[in-house]
């Protein structure tokens, strides 16, 4: 690698960005990191038909929250007007059109292109023949031979008609894939690929090549579903007289049925994973895992490891299966590690939503500077259980409800009958009355009911089972001197009484 190193992610404007992009841009910018090279964010927004407004601006909001910095191409000054930077601009390829059209007639002046007067409803009989006979949809290269008086005459007329790639057809196109290894593919079933479409846009199969080739782009790291391309592009850059580039070639992402991801099966954007509450460090990390090995069994990178660590022969040639169950166990690794500060400003909107945000109506005691300090408090309690931020609602309402709704029978533990249980839970009220408000920390409150327990020989579930469905009323969440310790004593005692009474 003499030579520097420079990498792209060059997205479609066409709407969410998908996970596999994201997977794509990633391992662009991690080679090119560990490689001290250059990362360019380009634009492909040649396809005006599928083109969405706000596309351009979410991806790169995107790329900003996951900390994949670029060198050059496309910014957004202050998360709103979009910009351009670097020294191989423009880097949107509708402001590249001319460029396209120089190169194209060159190669139509040394006949390595071809105009193709074909009709839509030619082209369709072709493919329905195709199809009836059972060979591969290819044109037929009807318009090859035009001479050029026919062609002039027709220019002239002003006929619709699109540019191909006059593909050899004999012979062999070959080249190393830095994932799948030799390729070697028969010229004669290579299509002649439009180039220029009707509309005077170029296709992505030219306007790739060009760019790549400007740009200086050294390694090309894209999705699988490009590789029956790539020897397309190779002999547009063999027509160019143009150095080949590194190709590799990324393994697809698969549902659990082994399916291809997607959309209907399931989500497959990435601004829907950070609305349900996955971390964009902890999505990376997952994605980072979804096709490349690090031949550990480590299995939690922060960005700077993913760069000391990646490389291409570490992706796998078979697909990756989307496993939720696994990102969830990451993102749930990486709240663990979170500040309590910083987990519960993250966790204000989901609250919000759940109808938790006007916490001085249901806690008049609290002003609003000590709101926030009450907050992580209550987020404290499910740190350690929380897989996604936007399960915190639910989580955690039981701090919140003024009256708490559960079966009687859920205060049971094991086989004790309902006069044990509420006589332990009077036991409980009356040790934790006598305790000042000061003193109702985790570790009094632990103290003095283990003393209880020890004093009067009851177990520890006999006990603790029954106070903490008081104090939440569910089958699972965190411990009662945890959960004590939030509610304080007024409410705790409260809820003791309601159990009580439940139980009479």
């Amino acid at each position: 690698m003499s030579k520097k190193i420079r990498t792209r992610f060059a997205p479609s404007p066409t709407g969410a960005l998908h996970v596999g992009s994201l997977r794509t841009a990633l391992y662009n910018y991690l080679f090119a990191k560990h490689n001290k090279g250059d990362f360019i964010l380009r634009i492909e927004d040649t396809d005006k038909a599928r083109f969405v407004e706000g596309s351009i601006e979410n991806l790169v909001k995107i790329l900003n929250l996951t900390g994949l910095k670029y060198n050059e191409g496309v910014f957004a000054d202050n998360d709103v007007k979009i910009v351009q930077r670097g020294d191989f601009g423009p880097y949107v390829q509708s402001e590249r059109l001319e460029i396209y059209r120089k190169y194209v007639d060159e190669l139509i002046k040394n006949d390595y292109a071809y105009f193709c007067f074909c009709s839509q409803e030619r082209l369709e009989e072709m493919r329905k023949d195709q199809q009836a006979k059972k060979t591969a949809p290819m044109y037929d290269g009807r318009c090859r031979g035009l001479s050029k008086i026919e062609v002039e005459n027709l220019l002239d007329k002003k006929t619709p008609y699109v540019i191909r790639l006059k593909t050899p057809k004999e012979g062999f196109t070959e080249f190393n894939d830095l994932i799948y290894g030799k390729i070697k593919i028969e010229n004669k079933i290579i299509d002649d690929q439009v180039l220029i479409k009707s509309d005077g846009y170029p296709t992505y199969h030219l306007a790739n090549v060009v760019d790549d080739h400007l740009m200086e782009i050294s390694h090309i790291i894209r999705g699988e579903e490009w590789l029956p391309s790539t020897p397309k592009h190779i002999l547009l850059y063999k027509a160019f007289g143009w150095e080949i580039p590194e190709f590799a070639h990324l393994p697809l992402l698969l549902n659990p049925n082994k399916s291809k991801l997607s959309k209907r099966q399931g989500d497959v954007a990435v601004e829907d994973y950070l609305e349900k509450g996955y971390l964009p460090e902890a999505l990376l990390n997952f994605i980072l895992f979804l096709g490349w090995n690090p031949k550990t069994e480590e299995e939690i990178f922060s960005l700077e490891e993913m760069i000391k660590r990646f490389d291409l022969p570490g992706v796998n040639k078979t697909g990756a299966i989307f496993n939720t169950e696994k990102l969830d166990w990451i993102n749930g690794a990486y709240i663990r590690e979170m500040d309590l500060g910083e987990l519960t400003k993250l966790c204000v909107p989901y609250l919000k939503k759940a109808g938790i945000s006007e916490l001085s109506s249901g806690y008049p005691e609290l002003s609003s500077e000590t709101q926030f300090d009450y907050l992580k408090k209550v987020i404290s309690l499910e740190q350690e259980r929380m897989k996604k931020i936007s399960e915190i609602g639910e989580l955690v309402k039981f701090i919140f409800v003024d009256k708490l709704e559960y079966n009687k029978e859920l205060l049971i533990w094991k086989k004790m009958s309902f006069e044990e249980v509420r006589n332990n839970l009077k036991l409980v009220y009356n040790e934790l009355e006598k305790i000042e408000e000061d003193n109702f920390t985790k570790n009094n409150l632990e103290k003095v009911l283990r003393d209880l327990m020890e004093r009067e020989g009851i177990k520890a579930g006999e006990l603790l089972w029954p106070l903490r469905v008081a104090l939440t009323g569910l089958k699972g969440s965190p411990g009662p001197f945890e959960v004590g310790k939030v509610l304080g004593k007024e409410r705790v005692l409260g809820r003791i009484r309601f159990a009580v009474k439940l139980l009479e």
